[in-house]
This record gives C-alpha cells, structure tokens and sequence, in this order.
C-alpha cells in the first residue's frame, strides 16, 4: 500500500486532521506510528460508538501500532454505571467483543486498562507537569469532552482532573496519533497545547464525525461555531437517554420502531440522524447501495450509489422522507443483525450485556 492509499484511508470518515500535513508526513517517515483511542466504558453500545470502531480497523489496517485505553478510572470520575468499577470493567470487555465483531483484529490491538496508568508514579509526574502548564480556565473549558460543564466541577473536583488525564493518557503512552469523536477536540488541542511546554512530541489529532440522537436537536435552526460544543453535547446519540440511540442489542423490529419515529426535516440534512446514518455508517460499508422501495406514483423503486447522490436527491425533494426511513432501516437491520450474530455467539457476552441492561445509566 503506497502513501495516497494509506493517507486516504486514514482520512476517510472524518470531519478533522489536526493537521493533515502532520499526519501525511508522520505516515511517511514513521512506517508503524502509535495511535490510540481511549473510550470509558459505560454501559450499552449505540451505532454512534461504530464510527470510532470502524475508524480504528482503517487505522490498523494502513500499519498504524494501536492502543486502546480502556478508561476505567475516567469512567469513574464521570459517574459512569453508578460509579461501579467491576461494572465498568465488565463494559470494557464487551466493547473488546464488538471490536471484534465489526472486524478489527484485536490481535494487532494493545488493550490498556486505565489503572495500570495511574499505578505508575511517572504517570503523575506527567500530570503535574501538564497541570503547570496551562491555566483553571482552560482545563473547566474542557470539561465538555466529558459532557460536564464547569459548574459540575464545582461539587466535584475529580471532574477537574479529568482533561489532564486524558492529556497525560497522550504523553505517557507516548502517541503520534489522538483518535477521538469531534467532541473530544478540547483535550486534544490542550494536549498540542502543553506538548512543546513539556518536552513531549505533537500528537496528530483525527476527529470523527458525531451521529445526532434520532429525536435531532432542541434548537431546530442553524447552529453557529460559538454553539458547536453545547450543541454536541445536546443533540448526540446518548445511552442515557435510550429514546435517541440505536443499540448494537436492538431487535430488527426495535430498530425499524426507532427509525420510523426519527427526526427527518424534508430536504434538510444538517442535524439529520437518517442521513447521518447512511453518511458515517451505511454508505462506508464496501458496495453498500441503499434500496429504495417506492410505489410507481412516486417514482418507483431506485437504487442509491453513494452518500452525494442521497443528499442531492433528498435536498431537491425528490425523495420522501418517509421512503428514505423505510430503505434506511432495512439497510441497518441488515448491518446490525450481521454484528450481533458474531457479537453474542458468545455466552459471556451475553451474559455481561444483560448485567448492562439491568444496571443504572445515569449519563
């Protein structure tokens, strides 16, 4: 695989390469570079969590050396399963178990729990050094990669820890590439931030997009840049709030159920969780083609061969919201049904999935 092949691969999928330059020469020089993602394992997983997933097998796949930080103790911090930490644990081992039911060969994966991070002195040492290089202001700033406000952190001071946890992850590990959702931005650019402060190397930052909740934002108008981080935050598929969020456990029926009660504005896609949908999943999957059934009145039955020919016919009106649903949610029970049948042909997978159902999500 030469360079373009790998760069366009690493790329793909993305909303943002802090910087792509960085990124087109680190793939140059450094033929296995460290990249990592770290995910606090907190409960059930929705289709929002594929896009990461599915980001992760790219990076893999071009020769990228891949860390996965199973944040255990950031977990904690943030509340997540009742502040259980054998819960948490017990999460992060089904997340492994989807990572390998969408095809990432977790052989190639180095798993890292976060408390073998912070057993370490050194980790600390990282962490203070970090705290000394920048200002309360700027880590409060960074409490929404958490989904806290800096109002939360003034009944919990570990919630203040937490940027520069995830700042020291960075440094400790000693990464050349951040992989995050959009929405954890705020640690990465403080982590390019304090690098240089602290004699420690750049990490390229790659975000990927976030999938809205499928009841779309409060505020049905368009967002400003100022708004992007509340706005994240608001309108992303959540576990804590079921009612927005496709699960990986969910029935065909459930996911046609969900689907057809989704928010869809005719002709609009910003904000619009079907179209996302297709953008960041469906039509990522080699081949994919959506199926669209319509009576002759309308159309007739047409076949969709990529995301820009979705988002130019539905823009223009050509295709009903209502028929889009339809194809859309044959499609994903589809994709779903061929996970779940690797996912949970195993008893202790299922077995910690239904310990999951039963315990109490609170964010």
């Amino acid at each position: 695989m030469n360079h373009e092949e790998k760069l366009k691969i690493a790329v793909r999928n993305t909303v943002e390469v802090v910087t792509l330059e960085e990124l087109s020469k680190l793939l140059v020089e450094n033929p296995k570079p460290k990249g990592y993602i770290g995910f606090e394992p907190s409960g059930l997983i929705h289709i929002g969590w594929l896009v990461w997933m599915y980001k992760v097998k790219d990076l893999v796949d071009i020769g990228v050396d891949f860390y996965i930080l199973e944040a255990t103790w950031h977990a904690y911090i943030n509340d997540k399963l009742g502040g259980d930490l054998e819960l948490i644990r017990k999460a992060a081992r089904y997340t492994r178990k989807a990572l390998e039911a969408i095809g990432v060969d977790i052989g190639k994966i180095h798993f890292v729990d976060a408390e073998e991070l912070v057993s370490d002195k050194e980790y600390w040492s990282i962490l203070l050094k970090s705290a000394k290089k920048t200002s309360l202001a700027r880590v409060k700033r960074a409490l929404t990669i958490m989904g806290r406000t800096a109002d939360e952190a003034e009944t919990d001071f570990s919630k203040l820890i937490y940027p520069l946890m995830q700042v020291s992850d960075i440094f400790y590990l000693d990464l050349d590439i951040a992989l995050g959702g959009l929405d954890q931005r705020k640690a990465h650019m403080l982590a390019r931030d304090i690098a240089e402060k602290i004699g420690r190397k750049k990490v390229v930052a790659i975000h990927t997009p976030i999938v809205s909740g499928l009841l779309g934002p409060a505020k049905k108008k368009p967002v400003e840049t100022s708004e992007l981080d509340e706005v994240l935050s608001e309108v992303k598929m959540s576990k804590s709030k079921p009612e927005t969020a496709i699960f990986l456990h969910d029935s065909p029926d459930e996911i046609r159920e969900k689907i057809m009660k989704a928010y869809c504005p005719p002709r609009t896609v910003e904000f619009n969780p079907i179209i996302e949908i297709n953008k960041y999943l469906l039509f990522q999957q080699p081949g994919f083609v959506l199926h669209v059934e319509r009576p002759e009145q309308y159309g007739g039955p047409i076949d969709i061969y990529s995301i820009e020919e979705l988002e130019s016919l539905y823009t223009s009106g050509k295709l009903h919201p209502l028929d889009l649903k339809k194809a859309t949610a044959e499609a994903l029970v589809k994709m779903i049904s061929d996970i779940q049948r690797k996912l949970f042909s195993s008893s202790e997978t299922v077995k910690i999935l239904e310990e999951l159902k039963s315990a109490k999500i609170t964010r």
